[in-house]
């Protein structure tokens, strides 16, 4: 039996991948800040550290990350989880995962990384100034330019682990490092933003999903599961986009 931990385990596309999970016999870990096994918040550095002390508590091996937990609140909340604590998480419970015969890591992205962003959010965060980041995001709040903040909390994510999964601690110990990148799922964090047809209208034309239109949390659960299972060889860096459609219409013939 492989244990694995995922974190956002409550709701949405990280409850959706803990069943899979646990329906394919694996042992799952599920953290977040209510109705998990460890509840702790993923937006403090102190909640972060809890979270890695509790892992560690129960095993001193595990098989895999699914670093999933994220907000969509326009507010430097959205760089605190959606960045700082995913690479918490994936760098904090790197030890155990070199322990595993088979590790595999995944973190959920979005195909917001596609949309605008703040640059210099994006770089404060690659920097790994979490102070700078945040003081950024409250800028942008003021500013009424706080539509940036998610974007560019998935844009840095995305570039973070697009020069991390390649190198020796990730690659050369034999750990596949991913991201899925998923449209629309229909979620409770993004259910004020569709809940009428006007709402579902506007979010259709800003994110144009041709194949089979907005998705339930099982889609990108049963991408998620394959990235983390053991037959997930060699893909290494990539943040696959589960979108309907969406990265092929924004971005044409670029493959990146």
């Amino acid at each position: 039996m492989r244990t694995i931990v995922v974190t956002g385990s409550a709701s949405g596309i990280g409850r959706a991948t803990l069943r899979l999970l646990e329906q394919r016999g694996d042992r799952v870990i599920g953290v977040d800040t209510h109705d998990a096994e460890i509840e702790t918040d993923l937006r403090t550095p102190d909640g972060r550290a809890t979270m890695i002390d509790q892992v560690r508590s129960r095993r001193s091996t595990i098989d895999g990350v699914v670093a999933n937990a994220g907000v969509a609140h326009r507010s430097p909340d959205d760089v605190a989880v959606n960045f700082f604590g995913t690479v918490a998480t994936l760098e904090g419970l790197l030890p155990l995962l070199t322990r595993s015969r088979t590790p595999r890591a995944a973190a959920t992205s979005s195909m917001a990384s596609l949309l605008p962003t703040d640059a210099e959010l994006v770089d404060r965060c690659l920097a790994g100034d979490e102070p700078g980041a945040l003081d950024r995001a409250v800028k942008l709040v003021q500013a009424q330019e706080h539509g940036l903040i998610y974007s560019s909390s998935k844009a840095a994510l995305c570039r973070w682990l697009r020069r991390t999964a390649p190198g020796a601690q990730w690659a050369g110990a034999g750990i596949p490092l991913n991201a899925v990148a998923p449209g629309v799922v229909e979620t409770p964090m993004v259910a004020g933003m569709i809940g009428t047809e006007i709402q579902r209208a506007a979010m259709a034309a800003a994110v144009p999903m041709p194949l089979n239109g907005f998705m339930r949390p099982e889609v990108p659960a049963h991408l998620i599961s394959w990235l983390v299972g053991e037959k997930n060889t060699h893909l290494c860096g990539q943040v696959v986009f589960v979108d309907g459609g969406a990265d092929a219409i924004i971005r044409g013939d670029s493959t990146w």
